[in-house]
């Protein structure tokens, strides 16, 4: 009765609303919206009026409501915490009620859920130890598990591999393990690449729920073609196929996990044992007196749009009285808490549907605030922004690197750097690209046209004129031995007097200039 109400109200509203959307398709087809001008008013606001439809605003809660009520939802025992019965926070189950539960768990699914010891341990460990954390992981539970459910049944996956992830990332989407795994799912970089999740500075698909449980899917179906068994193809999925494989190789060919577990990593060899115990405590978490702690946002309470222009989750906070938490938890994907707008992309934003609303009946005025928020940010300074002026340097006879780099007033790393030089030689005739200090003056600007032959003129010293002695380079010489021979004579004259641009030129027996003058 009260479902046949629920509809019934759901379409009077409906076809209210589609009068009056007929009226305003109408009406725009005469007046085209135009995009909000970005105004130094709109600048200096910091938050914006927004308008909601309410008859649209009515239709949501109707249906949320008619949701709400449906049976799906008590798939959960959810109490309150304080109204848990004393005499059933302590539950102790015997061995043989434990044979019988898991005898009937695996009666109707594809893995191997029998009785063993060490599965027991396991179970008795979590009963007396996890309890809080378990109840808080079913009210996780109810918002991921059905969006689980439903990809799994798309890839013909075993449904109770949705508690798998509760194994893997305790339903934390930014969980990150010390090996650099990530994610629900804990998908390793090179391993969410090869399943198209996209890593970058702003995005990183691994803690994107819908993307990241559509690779551990086409992952997990990979690995069951392979084995042809799932408690092999978890294991599998937890240390590599290698390590299976060796561990099967090792127990003489066996195929049944409880018989290559001792040749498993250690942490495979208790990842299948978590796994049923979390599935058998879950299945039977209302008898075990275990009670999901209720979440505030279901996952059907939300929904999603396609972003049209950069946002920060501090905008949408201002403008939709939303906090971190939230938005943290809706769209774990973004590692800055910034959606970015890039051409090609669809980067969405997930809400509760009643924001979801406000936000796209609101859409042009929401961009223009961030627009607005994002030109009151300081600017770099133009001389950080402008390319500095550069010349082409055509290397002569006589040249070295030491030299170049003193006429332009540039060190020698930096010329080695702008050009690819591995090392200090240089070949005449070589072109090098030189941004000087202080080159391109306005009494120069003209000039830079035929930087080339700019280069090859500037800061020239011509050869002293005046008479000269001779001096024949001995064996053990350097030019700071030579120098030191002759009062007032430098290095640097030395190599411009007699055009040495490498100390491989100075060689016994050469004869070097030195001008008196």
């Amino acid at each position: 009765m009260l479902k046949s109400l629920y509809i019934c109200l759901l379409l009077m509203v409906v076809n209210s609303f589609a009068q009056e959307n007929e009226k305003q398709l109408k009406d725009n087809g005469k007046n085209e919206t135009k995009p909000i001008e970005i105004t130094e008013e709109l600048i200096q606001q910091d938050t914006l009026q927004l308008i909601d439809h309410e008859d649209v605003a009515k239709m949501d809660s109707l249906w949320l409501a008619y949701l709400n009520n449906s049976p799906l939802n008590d798939d959960q025992p959810f109490v309150n915490p304080e109204e848990i019965p004393l005499d059933t926070l302590v539950n102790e189950v015997s061995t043989e009620v434990l044979k019988e539960r898991l005898a009937h768990l695996d009666s109707q699914t594809p893995f191997n859920v029998a009785y063993n010891p060490s599965l027991e341990s396991v179970i008795n460990y979590y009963l007396k130890n996890r309890k809080e954390t378990l109840a808080n992981l079913m009210g996780k539970a109810a918002y991921y598990f059905p969006m689980f459910e439903e990809y799994l049944d798309k890839y013909n996956i075993p449904l109770e591999i949705k508690y798998l992830a509760i194994v893997e990332s305790a339903l934390r989407p930014r969980a990150r393990s010390r090996a650099g795994a990530s994610g629900l799912w804990q998908f390793m970089y090179y391993t969410g690449k090869q399943f198209n999740l996209e890593v970058n500075s702003y995005v990183d698909e691994r803690h994107d729920p819908i993307r990241s449980t559509e690779a551990a899917c086409q992952f997990l179906s990979s690995l069951y073609n392979t084995f042809g068994d799932w408690d092999l193809a978890l294991a599998a999925y937890n240390s590599g196929p290698g390590n299976v494989n060796k561990a099967i190789r090792r127990s003489g060919g066996n195929k049944n996990y409880w018989n290559i577990r001792r040749y498993l990593p250690r942490e495979t060899a208790g990842y299948l044992p978590a796994f049923y115990a979390t599935y058998y405590i879950l299945e039977y978490a209302e008898e075990l007196g275990i009670y999901g702690t209720p979440i505030d946002t279901k996952r059907f309470e939300t929904d999603t749009i396609v972003v049209k222009h950069q946002i920060t989750f501090d905008q949408i906070n201002k403008l939709l009285n939303t906090d971190n938490t939230l938005l943290e938890f809706l769209n774990p994907q973004y590692k800055l808490n910034v959606i970015p707008y890039v051409k090609g992309k669809n980067y969405t934003l997930r809400l509760p549907t009643h924001l979801i609303g406000k936000f796209v009946s609101n859409e042009e005025k929401i961009y223009a605030f961030a627009k607005a928020e994002d030109a009151k940010r300081e600017k770099p300074l133009p001389k950080f922004t402008t390319e500095p002026e550069r010349i082409v340097y055509r290397v002569r006879n006589g040249d070295y690197l030491g030299k170049i780099a003193q006429r332009y007033g540039v060190g020698i790393s930096k010329i080695k750097q702008w050009n690819n030089l591995r090392s200090n030689n240089l070949r005449i005739g070589q072109r090098l690209i030189i941004y000087p200090k202080k080159f391109a003056s306005n009494s120069t600007v003209n000039k830079s046209k035929n930087s080339t032959a700019v280069a090859s003129t500037k800061g020239r010293k011509s050869t002293p004129k005046g008479s000269y002695t001779t001096y024949t380079v001995q064996k053990g010489d350097s030019l700071w031995i030579i120098s030191k021979k002759f009062p007032k004579v430098s290095v640097d004259q030395l190599k411009d007097w007699n055009n040495i641009w490498s100390v491989k030129n100075l060689k016994p027996g050469t004869k070097l200039k030195i001008y008196k003058s």
